[in-house]
């Protein structure tokens, strides 16, 4: 007898697991599904000769069986050059197949009898045998009906659960004639159950059925491979284990060579380990298989799960009832408890904690302590919304693809008046080229015209905007800074202030329901051009300081133009004000990388240091964000830069300021000429920002109301040395003198679901004690110390900041209110 393995399929349903991997080589107890139907095959019938039938990926399979010498078999192989079902794949084996033979899928884990089935076919004498077996739900399957002697009488394939007569099932197991074969016509799509067997029973001839009752799976989805291991390990159907055995407390261990298993390691059930796996201590292990190179790091626990190859599990990691495929990093105390199934290649960073039943795509990255609660999906960004504080922001060509910028334009537009205009600006990537040209498109569609001021910084069509009455609306697309792989798409009003949330939801439901406006052929907008906005915006910068007051002093600075769109303006303002200046990175680069602002803030320390300047300005590529270096070569942190520019403020007037900070801002400052005041910053209107002088926040941004409404760092540079030189004191100084204390901000992994409880508890712990809810609930410890937790709008975590006189009580104040949380939690 020879055999015929299928193993040509795409395993569509069972996917992601099968992105790298086709179906028959998904691993079982570290051999791929097929290896244990191939030795079925050769241990119970003696078959050694064996054709497989491929199609997809076919030489991952080619390179793992070879020529199957290694498995004691001679493999042959057949490449059909197009899809032509079940039977019609396996005509393309017909000179091979001289003689009876079985044909069983690649894909199956089964212990049925297989000499009970060949038995059976030669005392019945037929051309044709089905193995039959009964399932709980045959839904997925054809059903069969066999009278009592055997003989099939009736066909149905994945009937509805109205259609179901029968619980016997077709198991894809066939012992076949080689004269049935002429039945097959060559190079045709030709399926066994739909078309060969309605023939046979056409043409009378005699279709048995095998019934057997052990074990049969069909393993056609990610739970079904999951269950898979469930029954191996609760001794449902034994397959044979590879290395060598050793008990080892309550459990046994199946050790492949090059093992290191640390002696502090628990073991309960059956464990399997492949090649040159590494356990740290600590670890606890139960009913598990671990792939070849894997390494498990100290204190970690792998309970009911499958890893594959180079898997990376970092220090206090749980996994639990979980599929881990090849080439993934899990770091230190992710949590991964309710089963997940992780294609390959995935990075899931430190304190990431899971939900039930999450499915997450190869390549994808989990930000550090997020909580994963909805599928991780190619080309779909994990969020729970479109819109981020008023922008939307995805990976180039995948999530943000020119689709969806389409689409996205054309809700935005179904939203403006008809015939209205808005500004469309970019930096000079060729990722925002193209989405841009995307976006253009699906504006001018619905009938709204576009004011283009070609590559711009945001700030500069931001100043445009609000002074603009014809404009009423603007765009902004950008290359994010820290992540090159990612693009910004940033929605401003006719204010010249982002996006609010209300506005936001309205986009989102037109863009969910596709109900955009669609004008007539000739109401389509127009485009036109504007590229006056930089030289408008150059001129406001140099009306707004008395240029004889940098050029009678001698301050000397360095900038870093960090290759951003303001190359063709800062340097243009600077030395129009006479201020002495070295300028770097003022050259456009399309390449960037991630660390690149770590290595940018060390040059810049080295060089004010080095040449003794005044000061260093990090300006960030879109003139949205400022760093400075003091003129002894430090880094002021962006919180202490913002308690530095309200004292230079406070010392610089006699009227009463207004600031507006966010609650979560150091507040144990007083000033003389400084009322702060915290709220929510979000969702305001010009109106309302007009009465305070700054509106700043702990990152960078600062927006003086001299100028605009709008954060804009290329201007904030200029007053900082306006403000130092009315001071006449050096940043140094200033930066040392401010008092000291300990400011710190974490996140800690929360539910959606979970928030709303977590601000009633932090209100009722914080009853006894002063407590104020502006913006999440903040809590005093005493006069200065508090802690503040806000729920991430966007994110499944919570942000806490803390306020404390040193390092020491900081870390008292977060990790109690941390063991807090997660008891919460739990509750």
């Amino acid at each position: 007898m020879k055999a015929i393995v299928l193993a040509g399929g795409f395993g569509t349903r069972i996917q992601p697991l099968t992105n790298a991997v086709p179906k028959p080589m998904l691993p079982i107890l570290n051999r791929p599904m097929m290896e244990h139907i191939i030795i079925k095959l050769r241990d119970e019938l003696g078959i050694t000769e064996i054709g497989v039938l491929l199609y997809f990926k076919p030489e991952i399979i080619k390179n793992h069986f070879k020529d199957g010498k290694d498995l004691g078999v001679k493999i042959t192989y057949f490449l059909p050059d197009d899809d032509y079902g079940t039977a019609g794949a396996v005509a393309f084996a017909k000179e091979f197949l001289d003689e009876t033979f079985i044909i069983v899928s690649g894909d199956l884990v089964t212990n049925f009898d297989f000499k009970n089935i060949q038995n059976f076919h030669e005392k019945k004498n037929s051309k044709l045998t089905i193995t039959l077996t009964s399932v709980e739900n045959p839904l997925q399957f054809g059903v069969v009906i066999a009278n009592e002697d055997h003989r099939i009488e009736r066909f149905l394939e994945k009937p509805s659960w109205g259609e179901v007569f029968s619980d016997t099932i077709n198991t894809g197991i066939y012992i076949i004639e080689p004269e049935v074969l002429d039945l097959i016509p060559y190079k045709h799509n030709f399926d066994f159950a739909k078309d060969l067997f309605p023939l046979m029973m056409k043409q009378d001839i005699p279709l048995w059925g095998c019934s057997e009752s052990g074990y049969w799976r069909d393993v056609g989805n990610p739970e079904s491979y999951r269950e898979v291991y469930k029954d191996i390990f609760n001794g449902e159907i034994t397959l044979p284990y590879k290395g060598y055995a050793k008990e080892i407390d309550n459990g046994i261990v199946y050790s492949e060579s090059g093992v290191k298993l640390n002696k502090k390691v628990r073991v309960e059930g059956t464990v399997i380990l492949g090649k040159n796996v590494f356990v740290d201590e600590g670890v606890t292990l139960k009913d598990c298989v671990i792939g070849d190179n894997s390494k498990i790091g100290k204190h970690s626990e792998i309970i009911d799960s499958v890893l594959w190859d180079d898997v990376k599990i970092g220090v206090k990691v749980k996994v639990n009832n979980s599929v881990v495929c090849n080439d993934n990093i899990i770091k230190d105390e992710s949590k991964i408890p309710f089963g997940v199934i992780m294609a390959e290649k995935c990075i899931v960073n430190k304190k990431v904690s899971f939900e039930k039943d999450i499915i997450m795509w190869p390549d994808k990255e989990i930000e550090a302590s997020s909580v994963v609660s909805a599928n991780i999906i190619w080309g779909n960004k994990y969020k729970s919304s479109i819109f981020e504080d008023g922008a939307v922001v995805g990976r180039t060509n995948i999530e943000l693809s020119c689709e969806m910028t389409t689409k996205l334009a054309e809700a935005f537009g179904t939203i403006l008046p008809q015939g209205c205009n808005i500004y469309v600006s970019r930096d000079y990537h060729k990722s925002t080229f193209m989405l841009k040209r995307a976006f253009v498109a699906g504006i001018l569609s619905t009938g709204v015209n576009i004011v283009d001021p070609y590559n711009v910084p945001s700030n500069v069509m931001r100043q445009a905007l609000s002074k603009n009455e014809d404009v009423i609306a603007g765009v902004h697309l950008r290359q994010s800074v820290f992540d090159p792989t990612q693009t910004e798409i940033i929605f401003f009003t006719n204010e010249g202030l982002v996006l609010d949330s209300k506005l936001a939801q309205s986009i989102e439901r037109i863009f969910f329901r596709e109900n955009f406006r669609k004008v007539k052929y000739d109401e389509i907008g127009s485009i036109t051009e504007d590229k006056n906005l930089r030289e408008l915006y150059i001129k406001a910068i140099e009306d707004s300081f008395d240029k004889t007051l940098f050029k009678n002093c001698e301050q000397k600075v360095a900038v870093d133009i960090m290759n951003g769109s303001t190359s063709d303006i800062y340097p243009r303002i600077i030395n129009e004000l006479g201020i002495d200046n070295i300028i770097l990175n003022a050259h456009r680069r399309e390449k960037g990388k991630s660390n690149d602002i770590v290595k940018t803030q060390e040059n810049m320390q080295h060089i004010v240091r080095g040449l003794n300047l005044d000061c260093g300005f990090l300006i960030y590529p879109n003139g949205h964000k400022l760093q400075v270096i003091d003129n002894k070569g430090e880094l002021i942190y962006d919180y202490k830069l913002l308690l530095i520019v309200l004292a230079l403020l406070d010392k610089s007037t006699d009227r009463k300021l207004k600031v507006i900070l966010p609650a979560w801002a150091p507040d144990f400052i007083e000033y003389d000429h400084i009322e702060v005041y915290r709220e929510k910053l979000s969702n305001f209107k010009a109106e309302q920002l007009k009465e305070y002088d700054l509106i700043a926040d702990t990152d960078g941004h600062f927006a003086f109301n001299e100028f605009g409404l709008n954060r804009d760092s290329i201007f904030t540079s200029f007053k900082i040395l306006e403000l130092l030189k009315k001071s006449g004191k050096k940043l140094s100084k200033l930066h040392k003198d401010l008092p000291d204390f300990c400011y710190k901000g974490e996140n800690i992994p929360c539910p959606s679901s979970l928030k709303g409880k977590m601000m009633r508890k932090f209100l009722e712990d914080g009853k006894d004690k002063k407590i104020s809810s502006v913006d999440g609930v903040k809590i005093w410890m005493n006069d200065e110390e508090w802690i503040l937790m806000v729920p991430d709008q966007h994110n499944e975590y919570l942000n806490l900041y803390v306020q404390a006189e040193d390092e020491k009580s900081a870390g008292r104040i977060f990790y109690s209110y941390q063991d807090k949380i997660e008891k919460w939690i739990s509750e």
